[in-house]
């Protein structure tokens, strides 16, 4: 009787474990797709924040350059001290934008000189080449300059001189040379010889090898980051410096384009947002502006999508709005920047783009009227743009704002009034832990198919704050892959989706996690980037269906996962997430009239420590594992790592 027990525990322990190692059973109707992935549904959201523009993408490494800054000498520190009135700044209300100067009056063949710190430092390579320039007036017979880089013990690792021709108006003169030293922490001389009086201003220093080569141009490798991703589109400038913490301090396009001399610097409006985080040198000073953020786009191939103010400051600050009766300018800056963006060059703003040397349109299709703004003051302004663009340009779509929140009141409110305006997208935000992420995956499934699209414009998965670079982990990054099956899966209503904030430096975030991170030498995706990157290449053209029991995958047994399928490479793309501390066996079905290849491409993210994170130290503790698998037929087996996010692309004929 014991022995029979003893067998029947056996069998049982047997049967339990053969049910445990049964795969989960995932059905993929490739010849029944549901609907087309938007073309520009992976995307970027540029904000000038973490030393975003300015200390990061913009490549310019000196800071407060033509002494705009509340505090007109903040970065410099003058290295002579001549008698009184030697060093004078002045300020010439009859100059666009940049008015104030410094006069230095060198009556008694003084050196005179000035040091600037840089954003957090300057950030120098060992044999690059650097261009130092600025603009000057009134110098007198033999008057030089000569400028040096020097390490951080004070070595000099790069100089150079040359003469001023005399000057009764403003002009400029720059001269390159080399650095022998790599330091991320470097600083600038700038020494002035010759008796005389000489004014000086944009007093700067660029690497000579930017994106492109283009002189005065943005930091090389931050914009490969981004052209690696191949990105459907690109969100700018913001984000909350689209709003200002007041309307004087607002983000105006039109004060960003022109001449980078002329264009009006203004607080950033992260510098005292946080006390926590203070950073009193934060500022915009526009060389990064809407033709570049435009440039930009085109040069990675992504669909430019600006977002302007809709007469109303940041909700959490002032709350300020424009009266209804005064919004008519606001509106005009909308229709003026589509004729800066698409207008021919017989038109005023077309004219400008030309003259800054792009006479082709932009091709802009998309425009954002206001940033997470809600509530009626909100809905009555959008009413006034929308008449108006409908009406002048029915060929660009609208995003408008849902708020700061994926549900709640404001957002229903808004929902609700958007929908009945039929507004062409609305822009839904999230910041939210991990677990709403995961238990979100469904969340678009019941949306309306028909009408109103929905822009992701800003997620992030959020751990503890505030944490700074080390927290950009693997969890939040899983997380958000789960999340994103759910996009992918009703990509016939999400038309696009961005994570962010892009860029933090180490040395200078106010705000994190971040999808890039940077020093001034140095730039690591974290694993958050990792994911976005895999999405983005691999987003297919048509949404098919995956599903287990009838089911979307969405969590049960915590597996996600979604497929699209790619009429460019005749590919069929599975995304699949594994959100569980041990391997999952699945078996994939593929049901298609389609000859699926023996021979496909497997993609892998993994690592059993959710808590882990990239760094400068250690940029690809996450990064994909690439392998090539063989599968036979079209029912295939496969085990998912634990705490996984994996592709598998197969090839059709």
């Amino acid at each position: 009787m014991k022995k029979i027990a003893s067998m029947m525990l056996l069998l049982a322990s047997l049967s339990s474990s053969a049910v445990a190692q049964s795969p989960i059973e995932l059905n993929i109707q490739l010849d029944k797709p549901t609907g087309k992935i938007s073309p520009h549904m992976w995307g970027v959201f540029f904000e000038d924040i973490n030393l975003g523009a300015d200390g990061g993408i913009y490549a310019e490494l000196v800071k407060n350059r033509s002494f705009e800054f509340d505090q007109p000498w903040m970065a410099w520190k003058k290295l002579e001290n001549g008698p009184e009135g030697t060093y004078l700044l002045l300020n010439d209300s009859k100059r666009k934008g940049n008015k104030r100067y410094l006069r230095l009056n060198n009556t008694t063949n003084l050196k005179l000189g000035l040091q600037n710190e840089g954003f957090r430092g300057m950030g120098v390579k060992s044999g690059a080449a650097y261009e130092f320039s600025l603009q000057y007036q009134g110098a007198a017979t033999g008057m030089k300059i000569h400028v040096e880089v020097l390490n951080e013990q004070n070595k000099v690792i790069g100089e150079a001189e040359f003469p001023l021709n005399a000057a009764t108006s403003w002009s400029e003169a720059a001269v390159k040379f080399s650095v022998s030293e790599t330091t991320a922490k470097a600083k600038l001389n700038v020494w002035f010889t010759g008796s005389g009086t000489l004014d000086v201003d944009m007093l700067s220093l660029f690497p000579v090898d930017t994106w492109k080569g283009r002189p005065k141009g943005l930091r090389k490798d931050m914009v490969q980051m981004l052209a690696d991703m191949k990105p459907g589109f690109i969100r700018f400038p913001g984000g909350c410096i689209v709003e200002g913490k007041d309307l004087a301090n607002r983000f105006q396009w039109k004060k960003t384009v022109g001449p980078i001399t002329e264009r009006e610097l203004i607080i950033n409006r992260w510098n005292t947002e946080f006390k926590h985080r203070l950073t009193p040198d934060y500022f915009q000073t526009f060389g990064l502006g809407f033709f570049e953020y435009f440039l930009l786009a085109e040069d990675i191939g992504a669909t430019p999508v600006p977002i302007l103010n809709c007469g109303m400051a940041c909700q959490f600050n002032t709350g300020e709005v424009v009266p209804l009766e005064e919004l008519d300018d606001y509106v005009q800056d909308a229709l003026d920047l589509i004729e800066f963006a698409n207008g021919s060059i017989d038109t005023k703003w077309g004219k400008l783009r030309a003259e800054m040397g792009h006479p082709e349109p932009f091709h802009l299709k998309m425009l954002g009227v206001g940033n997470e703004n809600w509530g009626p003051q909100y809905i009555e302004r959008l009413a006034v743009f929308k008449k108006a663009l409908n009406e002048k340009h029915p060929e660009i779509s609208l995003i408008a704002s849902s708020g700061t929140d994926p549900e709640g009141d404001r957002f229903d409110f808004l929902n609700e009034k958007l929908r009945a305006m039929n507004i062409n997208i609305i822009d839904e935000h999230y910041y939210r832990p991990p677990s709403w992420f995961l238990s979100s995956a469904s969340r678009y499934d019941n949306y309306e198919r028909n009408g109103v699209k929905i822009f992701a414009g800003e997620y992030a998965s959020h751990t503890t704050r505030p944490n700074g670079p080390g927290k950009s982990t693997w969890e939040a990054a899983l997380s958000e892959a789960a999340f994103m099956t759910g996009l992918e899966r009703n990509g016939d209503v999400v038309e696009m989706a961005s994570y962010a904030p892009l860029f933090g430096h180490v040395d200078g975030w106010q705000w994190s996690p971040d999808l890039i991170w940077v020093d001034n030498l140095k730039v690591y995706g974290t694993p958050s980037y990792q994911v976005q990157k895999l999405y983005a290449t691999n987003k297919g053209t048509s949404i098919i269906p995956i599903k287990r029991e009838g089911k979307p995958v969405a969590g049960r047994d915590s597996l996600y996962a979604s497929a699209v399928y790619d009429d460019f490479s005749q590919q069929l793309v599975l995304k699949v997430v594994n959100y569980n501390s041990k391997p999952i066996k699945v078996s994939l079905d593929v049901v298609s009239k389609k000859k699926l290849l023996a021979t496909a491409q497997k993609i892998t993210l993994a690592n059993a420590d959710l808590n882990v994170s990239n760094s400068l130290d250690e940029p690809l503790n996450i990064r994909p594992k690439e392998d090539t698998v063989i599968y036979k037929g079209k029912k295939l087996v496969e085990t998912f790592e634990p705490y996984s996010f994996t592709l598998i692309k197969m090839s059709t004929k």
